[in-house]
């Protein structure tokens, strides 16, 4: 469920990719150490959510040459929620009988995390970030091919050393649509997996890499449809899915044409495949004011 409504004059730009504007991250600091981390990020994670989805949360001790205790790193998706839970949050005691100081992440960015160069959102949270805006029955997705593009696959000439060069290298590519019902769109992705195969000999460990290589291309292009999408927020609550610059040739072909597509060998699926989606802690940086009594 949503929070509540703002000013409806205030909107925001939700887009299925990492946060990783500095108006999307909230430093909490002055926790005090009577609970343990697992408690602390409850009670953070209670507070906070209410004002929006969150990507993530980590609760950190403090250095040792500072006061014993905790601080905490709170990522929104929106930077409108941030905004307001840094307003209505800082210098409130909520759940401990000092107040908590809750401040704006003022600086700077890793190269790898630019605003150009954002990571992509993983499957998982695609779909969880969607629910959250949508609603569950707000869209829905299938698949539109899963084939086999290993070396050699496709190929009628099934020879001993063909098949042992193929189970070495288990390569799938999925194109996936995502419609959102209630907006009359339709967005397309693409994703390419690849499994490795140590032990050929072993038919059930081929089984299942070829199993986990469906699995992850198919995730894969659910993630890669819903990086085509912006979700544009009002202050009030309404929502409006708008096309990104993301948007490619995928979405104008036939499914007809899209198989065809698949069949021709020069294609290189490398662009499709994006990299790990972990993000940096030490890449953020706030004022020095913000981080008082927790040392350097």
């Amino acid at each position: 469920m949503m929070a509540a409504a703002g000013n409806p004059l205030h909107t925001d730009i939700v887009d299925f990719k990492i946060p990783s504007g500095n108006n999307k991250t909230l430093f909490v600091s002055n926790i005090l150490p009577r609970e343990t981390e697992a408690e602390i990020y409850d009670c953070i994670f209670k507070v906070f959510s209410e004002f929006g989805l969150l990507y993530s949360v980590r609760v950190c001790r403090n250095a040792a040459a500072a006061e014993p205790g905790y601080y905490a790193i709170v990522k929104f998706y929106s930077a409108l929620n941030a905004r307001r839970a840094q307003s209505d949050t800082n210098k409130q005691c909520l759940f401990q009988r000092i107040p908590l100081k809750v401040q704006m992440c003022t600086k700077q960015r890793s190269m790898k995390v630019s605003g150009e160069n954002q990571l992509p959102l993983n499957s998982i949270k695609c779909q969880e970030l969607a629910n959250y805006y949508l609603g569950f029955n707000g869209w829905c997705s299938r698949i539109i091919a899963l084939q086999n593009i290993s070396d050699g696959g496709g190929c009628e000439e099934n020879t001993e050393e063909l098949v042992q060069s193929e189970r070495k290298n288990i390569k799938y590519i999925c194109i996936m649509e995502v419609k959102f019902i209630n907006y009359g769109m339709c967005s397309r992705g693409i994703g390419v997996s690849d499994e490795f195969d140590q032990d050929a000999t072993d038919p059930l460990n081929f089984a299942l890499k070829l199993g986990r290589a469906q699995k992850a291309a198919t995730q894969k292009a659910l993630s890669d449809a819903f990086q085509k999408i912006l979700l544009v927020v009002l202050g009030n609550g309404k929502v409006s899915v708008q096309w990104s610059s993301e948007q490619n040739e995928t979405d104008c072909f036939t499914e007809e044409e899209l198989q065809t597509q698949l069949q021709v060998n020069d294609i290189s699926w490398s662009q499709f495949e994006h990299e790990g989606q972990e993000e940096i802690l030490s890449d953020l940086s706030f004022k020095t004011e913000t981080i008082e009594g927790i040392g350097t």
